[in-house]
């Protein structure tokens, strides 16, 4: 009477765990935000449980039946397609439900693209904010506004697709010479990290085409 929330690679699959490996392997049910992304990975480590689909689609719907079938005596495991589930990725809803529901959570150390990124930066990580995926429209410039005079260091998702833009965006609110670092493709073949200030970062991704999942570490506001 348990879920468990599981990380699994976010690139090379040796960065899995045994004890991931077999919690996957005992519980009843693998909630998975895509079973086809999944499937690959439960069948790299021969894991055959059941997989049923939960995403941001369908999760308000799902997560009483979730809570019932656990509180009925099932063992659940909750994954994201790659990562920590609940990590800028669907999961928090199943987790707070559990908990307001007096059922036990585990959450398993493992992957999670943030912080390889942050320790690679070489920028202070004594301290810092994670603040994901910005508001592709309403409020973004609010956001920047309000990060103009974060002392912490700050971390951010971006799509390959917006990274220019975003850096550009960063340097006109936080100053061209604000040093930074982009990581990119982390724990796969092409893992890349950039670093410099934000005018230089957007130069050289204006001039070289970015691909994966990125992350952007921002240095914070000196006085």
């Amino acid at each position: 009477m348990k879920l468990f929330v599981v990380p699994t690679p976010i690139g090379n699959l040796e960065d899995m765990t045994f004890r991931a490996i077999n919690v996957l392997k005992d519980v009843d049910l693998i909630l998975a935000e895509d079973t086809r992304t999944s499937g690959f990975l439960l069948k790299h480590f021969d894991i055959k449980t059941p997989m049923q689909s939960h995403h941001k689609f369908n999760e308000h719907k799902s997560v009483d039946s979730v809570v019932q079938r656990i509180k009925n005596g099932q063992t659940i495991a909750l994954i994201s397609d790659a990562g920590t589930p609940a990590i800028s990725d669907p999961g928090f809803l199943v987790v707070r439900q559990c908990v307001e529901n007096g059922i036990d959570v585990e959450c398993l150390p493992g992957a999670t693209a943030f912080v390889p990124a942050l320790v690679a930066s070489g920028l202070p990580n004594d301290r810092f904010c994670f603040e994901g995926f910005l508001p592709q429209k309403k409020g973004r410039q609010t956001k920047f506004n309000e990060l103009a005079t974060e002392k912490r260091t700050m971390i951010f998702y971006e799509s390959p697709f917006r990274l220019v833009k975003t850096l550009n965006q960063l340097s006109e609110v936080m100053g061209l010479e604000r040093k930074a670092s982009v990581s990119r493709e982390i724990s796969k073949f092409f893992e890349e990290t950039k670093r410099g200030t934000l005018q230089e970062l957007a130069q050289y991704f204006t001039e070289n085409n970015p691909k994966g999942e990125i992350v952007i570490i921002v240095a914070g506001f000196e006085e």
